[in-house]
C-alpha cells in the first residue's frame, strides 16, 4: 500500500489499485506461461525468444495503457493526467515485470549454463508457482481453512496451466 500513496494515489483507491494490479499480474503471469510454452515447441534460439519475451510484455504493457487512456477519454471526455495516469502505469507495470524471470532463464541459456528448453521449462514453472500462491492467499482471506485456501492454490495453478495451450492455439 506504501507503493500506492507513492504513486500519488488517494487511500480510498488503493485496495481497488492493488486488486487491479495484481489482476494485471496474474494475466501477465498466465500470458507469459503461454509464451514460453510456445517457444519450447518453436526452434527459437536465445536471441530469438528473449526477443520473443520482451516483446510481448512490452506489447502488453503498450496496449494496456493505449486501451486504459481511451477508455479514460470516453469516460471522461478528457485524457487521463497526473494521479489517474499514476495509476494507470502502477496498475500496468506487472505487464512488464512479468518478462524478467522468463529474460533471466533465457540468459543462462545464452550463457550455456543450461539448454534453452530447461531454461524456459523452468520460466513456466516458475510462472505457475505464484497462480498457486495467489490462490492460496485468496482462499485464506475468504476464510476457506488452510485445506480449502491450497484447493484454491491448485486449481488457480491448474487453470494457469490450462489456459497457456489454448492461447498459444489462438495465436495469442
Amino acid at each position: 500500500m506504501a507503493e500506492d500513496a507513492q504513486a500519488g494515489l488517494p487511500p480510498e483507491a488503493e485496495a481497488g489499485a492493488l486488486a487491479d494490479r495484481l489482476k494485471e499480474r496474474i494475466y501477465a503471469t498466465i500470458t507469459m506461461i503461454a509464451v514460453v510454452v510456445g517457444l519450447s515447441e518453436s526452434d527459437a534460439g536465445p536471441t530469438g525468444a528473449a526477443a520473443t519475451v520482451l516483446t510481448t510484455s512490452l506489447a502488453l504493457w503498450l496496449a494496456t495503457v493505449v486501451a486504459d487512456q481511451e477508455a479514460h477519454r470516453t469516460v471522461h471526455r478528457r485524457r487521463a493526467t497526473g494521479r489517474e495516469l499514476r495509476r494507470m502505469l502502477y496498475v500496468s507495470s506487472p505487464l512488464l515485470s512479468c518478462a524478467v524471470g522468463p529474460a533471466v532463464m533465457i540468459a543462462l541459456a545464452a550463457l550455456g549454463a543450461l539448454s534453452l528448453d530447461t531454461a524456459l521449462l523452468i520460466a513456466a514453472v516458475v510462472g505457475i508457482v505464484p497462480l498457486f500462491l495467489w490462490g492460496c492467499v485468496g482462499g485464506l482471506s475468504m476464510g476457506a481453512g488452510t485445506v480449502g485456501a491450497l484447493l484454491a492454490g491448485v486449481v488457480d495453478a491448474v487453470i494457469g496451466v490450462a489456459v497457456a495451450p489454448v492461447k498459444n492455439a489462438a495465436g495469442h
